[in-house]
């Protein structure tokens, strides 16, 4: 485990960040350790949740529009016929040629044979239904956190608000 998690004084998600980083954020009491976990290559214990002990106002920010995070939020699963896809396309529900725009609700993962197979059709037409509706994650940092280690993910769930 080399990522922590560094909490807001209000136990809010802030980032992750590296144990060195928050190794010296609690040697300059910047920072005081929540949660630790033993290292077991090295036998020792270290900080895999870290909180700051004064508040930081940090400005909300958008969820990057991108081809990793549709991967991502589509578990790298096409949505047509469920397959695991080591090489992922993208796939406009309503078709670009027929004003479909770039958006969340308009893009999933398709592996290239569906996406070949639907062509300039919408699912319907191509008799194709998706297995989930496309939409924007509504939880970034939810988001974010989950792209770590399940382990890791499981020790941070209890932080990452609903």
């Amino acid at each position: 485990m080399s990522e922590v998690l560094l909490l807001n004084a209000t136990d809010e998600p802030l980032n992750v960040c590296s144990i060195k980083r928050a190794l010296v954020l609690i040697m300059k009491g910047k920072a005081e350790e929540v949660i630790k976990t033993c290292n077991a290559e090295e036998v020792e214990i270290i900080p895999t949740v870290i909180k700051l002990r004064y508040f930081v106002a940090v400005p909300k920010k958008e969820l990057p529009f991108n081809r990793k995070n549709i991967f991502h939020r589509d578990d790298y699963t096409c949505q047509y016929c469920g397959c695991k896809i080591t090489k992922p396309t993208l796939d406009h529900v309503y078709p670009k040629s027929r004003g479909g725009k770039n958006s969340w609700e308009n893009l999933v993962t398709a592996c290239s044979k569906c996406n070949f197979h639907k062509a300039d059709r919408t699912p319907e037409e191509a008799q194709m239904p998706l297995l989930s509706e496309p939409a924007k994650p509504d939880n970034m940092i939810g988001f974010e956190l989950s792209k770590y280690s399940s382990d890791l993910f499981d020790l941070w769930g209890q932080f990452i608000p609903a």
